[in-house]
């Protein structure tokens, strides 16, 4: 049933990408589709889990957010944390409506054709402009790019933790509108219900 966190996962929502003025704020960039939605889902950690961040967000500059974070006071602390990830857990996130998924939650699936033979395992979600791909690491190294569609993922079980990839229909075939629409985009974790 999509919605159903895996538990124990954690989301990155924002990397630190360096400071901003000389008095400890620092410039995030911000994964959510509503930036602003950041700090929405409670304490930020980072990827280890082992330090949490009060996060304030006061204003947005050129695609970042501006944020004071609590116990960074001055421009080196800041410029220190350049880099860091900040995650929330899976949990705390909103599920996803129906044909919604977030990302984290298709890596690391199994995926198979449509007669179970195994093809590799997700191993990222990319989008290019013209929609979201998964990329399927296969044996021996090889990566497989789907288009992330109907047509061509038409079985999605994250409980069961598999995907079924259908082959890729030949050049200049011709296909239903209704079969190639793409998947809807990852869910803001913003968007309250």
């Amino acid at each position: 049933m999509p919605g159903e966190a895996p538990s124990g996962r954690r989301i990155c929502l924002g990397v630190i990408v360096g400071a901003h003025g000389v008095r400890g704020l620092v410039r995030i960039k911000s994964f959510t589709a509503d930036p602003g939605n950041l700090t929405a889902y409670g304490p930020l950690g980072d990827e280890a889990g082992t330090r949490t961040f009060t996060v304030s967000v006061v204003g947005r500059a050129k695609g970042v957010l501006l944020a004071r974070i609590e116990g960074v006071d001055n421009r080196a602390a800041a410029e220190a944390l350049r880099g860091t990830r900040l995650y929330v857990d899976r949990a705390a996130l909103p599920p996803p409506q129906e044909e919604e998924y977030y990302h984290a939650d298709l890596i690391g699936l199994a995926a198979c054709d449509p007669q179970g033979a195994p093809l590799g395992r997700v191993a990222a979600v990319h989008n290019y402009g013209a929609g979201d791909v998964l990329e399927i690491a296969g044996e021996a190294g090889h990566s497989l790019l789907v288009p992330f569609t109907r047509a061509t993922v038409p079985q999605i079980d994250i409980p069961g933790g598999r995907i079924v990839v259908r082959p890729l229909p030949e050049a200049g075939a011709a296909t239903q509108e209704r079969d190639t629409a793409p998947r809807d985009r990852e869910p803001d974790p913003g968007d309250a219900r």
